[in-house]
């Protein structure tokens, strides 16, 4: 019993390690890509406030709200194909982490708007915001087998 075990352990662990990173560049590409495009349809995404707020804020309010949502909808959108498709991994990778930069920025700027207390209980917007870390190590990740992944997917 015990060594059926190991065997279907050692077979589960060789298919994680064949198809893990392959998984993760998708799903990361489809969240980006379904994230992106919400922001095209005015008042759909839950980010487009704190997001078109921050952009303001960030370009001294010399993008208009209405562009710096389309800009940033095609961003998260090319960020999501790129990772689905799994081309050009490097720019790709580099949208991404200055998204990612963008996004943890209401957390400085807007302490009031993404937590109740600063800096341990954050609201509803603060813990989407928080939640970018997840993606950021999904980046570091990937970035790491840039390279790789025809090579791990044998």
């Amino acid at each position: 019993m015990k060594e059926q075990f190991v065997q279907l352990d050692e077979k589960v662990i060789a298919f994680m390690r064949k198809y893990g990173i392959t998984f993760l560049r998708i799903s990361v590409g489809i969240i980006f890509f379904w994230f992106g495009i919400l922001k095209f349809f005015p008042d759909i995404s839950s980010a487009q406030g704190i997001a078109t707020e921050t952009i303001s804020k960030l370009t001294y309010g010399l993008l208009p709200a209405n562009i710096s949502l389309i800009i940033l909808a095609a961003w998260e959108t090319i960020i999501g194909i790129g990772l689905i498709i799994g081309k050009y991994l490097r720019l790709i990778l580099f949208l991404l982490f200055a998204q990612m930069l963008g996004t943890l920025t209401p957390l400085l700027i807007f302490p009031t708007e993404t937590f109740r207390v600063f800096p341990f209980v954050p609201t509803l917007e603060g813990q989407y915001i928080i939640k970018n870390l997840i993606l950021i190590s999904a980046g570091l990740v990937l970035g790491s087998t840039v390279g790789e992944e025809s090579k791990i997917n044998q």
